[in-house]
């Protein structure tokens, strides 16, 4: 009989040879990540209710389209739930997805629903103190607790009017200097060149002079943050001690943005500042707080002022170059601002006639402003708020929200509702004006500033620092959206609502062509 040789696979030979496994890395990690799978599987199996709709399938399946493409995830499943509350596991973690006016209230109202803890963990792309390679994890997690307990009263300490009032002339200033840099007959793409201005003013306002100044530091800041950004994959937020390519972007971005600010923290405290400083590193110096404490901080309010402000400036400067009439109104109302506190026969430049605007007249008389915000906001922000129970556990419309356990609700439920918003997807800011007011017609209908226990603390310094890049840009730009090639857009961006900090645009980039005018 003649022989056959058989050559075994490499896998069929490392299979044959058990006492290999354990000094294969490899095999390992897919081993773990295996037994992780089987165990979610087997230990949170859907059970059948009324109230609560399950999604079945492997837990790690079934949630990966939730950080991947998490609008397109969270509108299909209700779809299929028939619109009621639905779950779904990360792994051991189980997650409610809520609809509607009445569970808006609870998600918006309960006190124990924690935000920090649901963002952390099931959000990603922002920068962690523990992500910091100088740190120890203990250390780390320390540092993270003390700036979570007061991270909205040092973000209020740092944002009070007086103190912001000051530096309006140096962050109009900043802008003005930036926006000298752009020729006329450019094109820009916002998503770039407005968010440098929102990094610029964010940075002004929540560290010191000599960062604020520093155009190499904050652009390695801006690069940094974006590479947080790109790093919140699905398998460095479903699988976090797994070593990715992720995972190792993420630390060394952290750590350099880290190093960054830490030169600057220990040049204040080195420097001969008087405790009358209104610095903001030295107010929290003076505070008593350590460099780790003070870096975590700053990095928490560079996050959270550069990715809904930028978001919003960008895609309303786009709105209104497709909005003509809209657009005519602000630059009116922004020259009768001007008019109103500054000579109209003043030699002196636009972003000097327009420091000496009070902040009060910033904040109250910019009506149209107010509502062009406010409505590009209801547009961009449609994403998924997410929260953690830290307190007991608790019924919502008869179903159990366990301690520890984490809850969703998408935005778009109610910013995009036809029986709240009139054509909802239109851009339509009056809307909010007397006689309409459809935000009103529901119980927390306009999500875009926080409601409940958790309102935006930084609301008004968004809102300043939109009105002042609107502000130049209208009166010293007349402008027009093209495509790469120059000509007309067929129609207006759609906006990649999948794009969970950003918001571009789908397909193809839009540009603004400017044009200098006399202001």
């Amino acid at each position: 009989m003649a022989t056959v040789n058989v050559t075994l696979s490499p896998l069929a030979q490392f299979l044959a040879n058990p006492t290999n496994w354990a000094q294969n890395t490899t095999f390992s990690t897919l081993i773990t990540i295996l037994s992780t799978i089987v165990v979610s599987f087997v230990l949170l199996r859907p059970r059948d209710t009324e109230k609560v709709y399950y999604l079945g399938g492997v837990p790690i399946i079934t949630a990966w389209p939730f950080f991947t493409k998490r609008y397109d995830f969270m509108r299909e499943r209700f779809k299929e739930s028939g619109g009621k509350m639905f779950r779904f596991n990360i792994l051991n973690h189980q997650v409610t997805a809520m609809s509607g006016e009445k569970l808006r209230k609870v998600f918006f109202n309960e006190a124990g629903f924690n935000m920090t803890e649901g963002y952390r963990i099931l959000m990603g792309g922002a920068p962690e103190i523990e992500d910091v390679q100088i740190q120890t994890g203990a250390e780390g997690r320390e540092v993270r607790n003390e700036v979570d307990e007061g991270f909205i009263k040092r973000v209020l300490t740092l944002m009070r009017r007086d103190r912001i009032s000051d530096t309006l002339p140096t962050l109009l200033s900043d802008l003005d200097i930036r926006l000298k840099e752009l020729s006329d007959g450019e094109r820009i793409n916002p998503f770039r060149d407005v968010y440098d201005l929102i990094f610029q003013m964010t940075v002004r306002m929540a560290t010191c002079q000599e960062l604020a100044d520093d155009r190499q530091a904050i652009n390695t800041i801006t690069k940094n943050y974006w590479a947080i950004e790109k790093s919140a994959t699905p398998m460095s937020l479903l699988l976090p001690w797994l070593p990715s390519a992720a995972k190792r972007t993420k630390e060394k971005a952290t750590t350099d943005l880290y190093n960054t600010i830490l030169k600057y923290v220990q040049l204040r405290r080195d420097s001969a500042s008087g405790s009358d400083s209104t610095e903001p590193i030295d107010l929290l110096i003076a505070q008593g707080h350590s460099d780790p404490s003070i870096i975590a901080t700053i990095m928490g309010i560079i996050f959270a002022g550069v990715i809904n402000t930028g978001m919003t400036s960008c895609w309303l400067l786009l709105y209104l170059g497709a909005s003509p009439d809209w657009k005519e109104n602000a630059i009116k109302e922004f020259k009768s601002l001007l008019e109103k506190y500054s000579s109209a026969d003043s030699s002196e430049p636009l972003h000097k006639r327009l420091s000496v605007i009070p902040m009060e007249a910033w904040e109250d008389e910019l009506p149209t402003a107010d509502i062009l915000i406010r409505e590009t906001l209801r547009l961009t922000l449609s994403g998924t708020a997410i929260r953690r129970n830290l307190g007991p556990d608790i019924k919502a419309d008869d179903v159990t929200i366990k301690h520890g356990e984490f809850l969703t609700y998408q935005i778009a439920d109610a910013h995009f509702n036809e029986s709240i918003y009139s054509d909802p997807m239109k851009f339509d800011p009056a809307r909010y004006l007397e006689g309409r007011e459809e935000d009103r017609k529901e119980t927390f209908a306009y999500l875009g500033w926080g409601v409940g226990r958790h309102p935006c603390a930084g609301m008004k310094i968004a809102k300043l620092e939109i009105k002042l890049i609107l502000a130049l840009f209208l009166l010293q730009f007349d402008y027009k959206l093209v495509d790469k090639s120059g000509k007309a857009p067929k129609s207006l961006p759609v906006q990649d609502r999948n794009d969970i900090q950003q918001a571009r645009p789908l397909g193809e980039p839009c540009y603004l062509e400017i044009h200098h005018v006399k202001a």
